[in-house]
């Protein structure tokens, strides 16, 4: 059920210039996830009544990737934060309740600090809120002697006195649609860089009369925007750090949290341990007791209860991995099904294929998919076992208790009970070590030389 007296416009048509990207800022990922992502999901978390996110650069590419998340506005000209609010507005008509404004580059900000502001709003019944930083921005906060906003300064504008302040205004605004309409319309592009600026409704609001309450943040990392890579890079250590704490507090062991890097949008049953190194990308499912050794990379995979991987294994899109399999070092399994308690414990690859119930590989053996014109399947039945240095040539299917002798390339299905062997029968040349000495020994023989 939304809140019918919450709208929500998020601001994200900016071009980004800082970011020097072929595509638009919002769309670089942030632990797997498009840094939009954030500020939507917090947004959605409030259940506004409406959810607007103003776009510009790459429109259609952002709606594509959030459909159906949002309502859209498009800004086709950035004339500055206030002028995207003025485009937002009409979108609008009808709606009588608060409007929250806040920005699709500021992906750290959370849905419980946001609730703060909309909470603090309605319990002191101000006619604006805003969401400060508690530490100093480009705008700092001057409060008055009750508390409330007196005026918000800049930098380049402040006293030495105001230089002291440690609280800056991170742009986030709550307050009746009618006063922000109104207050956005009167806005001018006086100022250097011929912009409309959201920050002048709150000396508008003031100029009115009107109280201005503000509620710190109580982590100053939410007010971090992204305006080029070093600010991509800060964020995504940060949401990497919160990915690991909301997972150790679900049941999860973390070796060395700080050099583990597990995506937002990744599940991850209790008990389970990750080690240093490790890598696991969106879309993966991880069960309870999986232990994943140092310098593994698990993208969009899914693995059952009690799974030992690595150290150094990797597992591509599309793999599924049962109960208590086991995959070694150096092991690359991709788009395969392994059925429960399936081992390959070193070197080796699994691509499109399907595999019974207790199979096993041996050390160096490969599922052979690609004909370079297509890839094709493998089915190894349950119980099978596949020796070393082993060639499994696709399309192939191998029947339940079925053997591979080691160095054999098999390209022929192998029945039940059979064995597969492609190699020849061994022979010993006797002397052979002896032979090739002498061989040498007369090569090098001064008397053998011509004068």
């Amino acid at each position: 059920m939304g809140d019918p007296n919450l709208a929500v416009i998020v601001l994200a048509a900016g071009q980004g210039t800082r970011m020097k990207s072929a595509r638009t800022k919002v769309l670089h990922e942030i632990a797997g996830r498009p840094l939009l992502g954030y500020p939507i999901e917090a947004a959605r978390a409030l259940a506004p009544e409406r959810l607007l996110v103003v776009v510009g650069r790459d429109a259609e590419d952002v709606q594509e990737a959030f459909a159906g998340q949002a309502e859209f506005v498009v800004q086709a000209e950035q004339r500055g934060t206030g002028h995207a609010v003025q485009v937002a507005l009409p979108a609008l008509e009808g709606f009588a309740g608060d409007v929250l404004v806040f920005y699709g580059d500021h992906p750290l900000t959370s849905a419980e600090t946001l609730q703060q502001l909309v909470d603090h709003k309605a319990r002191t019944g101000a006619p604006v809120a805003m969401l400060t930083a508690p530490v100093p921005l480009p705008g700092l906060v001057v409060r008055g002697a009750d508390g409330g906003v007196e005026r918000i300064v800049e930098v380049t504008d402040a006293t030495p006195e105001e230089l002291t302040l440690r609280e800056g205004n991170t742009g986030i605004y709550l307050m009746g649609v009618e006063l922000l309409a109104k207050a956005v319309s009167q806005l001018d592009d006086q100022n250097a860089q011929g912009e409309l600026y959201l920050t002048d409704v709150i000396a508008h609001a003031r100029a009115e009369g009107l109280r201005v309450e503000a509620v710190k943040m109580a982590d100053a990392i939410e007010a971090q925007g992204v305006n080029d890579r070093a600010d991509l890079a800060l964020v995504t250590a940060e949401q990497f750090r919160r990915n690991a704490l909301h997972w150790m507090a679900e049941g999860v062991t973390f070796t060395d949290p700080a050099t583990t890097y597990v995506d937002t949008d990744v599940a991850i049953g209790r008990d389970t341990r990750i080690d240093p190194g490790v890598v696991i990308t969106a879309g993966s499912r991880l069960g309870e007791g999986v232990h994943v050794k140092p310098h593994c990379v698990i993208e969009d995979s899914r693995l059952g209860n009690d799974v030992v991987i690595g150290p150094a294994a990797h597992l591509r899109p599309g793999s599924e991995l049962g109960h208590g399999v086991r995959i070694g070092n150096f092991v690359e399994v991709k788009n395969s099904r392994l059925a429960d308690g399936v081992k390959a414990d070193h070197l080796s690859y699994i691509g499109d294929a399907d595999v019974g119930e207790g199979a096993s590989f041996g050390c160096g053996s490969i599922t052979v998919n690609y004909d370079w014109d297509a890839k094709h399947r493998t089915t190894v039945g349950p119980r099978t076992r596949i020796g070393c240095n082993v060639n499994l040539v696709a399309p192939l299917e191998l029947e339940p208790d079925a053997f591979v002798a080691a160095g054999t390339t098999v390209t022929k299905p192998v029945p039940t009970d059979a064995i597969a062997v492609s190699t020849g029968r061994q022979k010993n040349l006797e002397g052979w070590g002896t032979r090739r000495k002498n061989k040498g020994t007369a090569k090098r023989d001064p008397g053998s030389e011509s004068g």
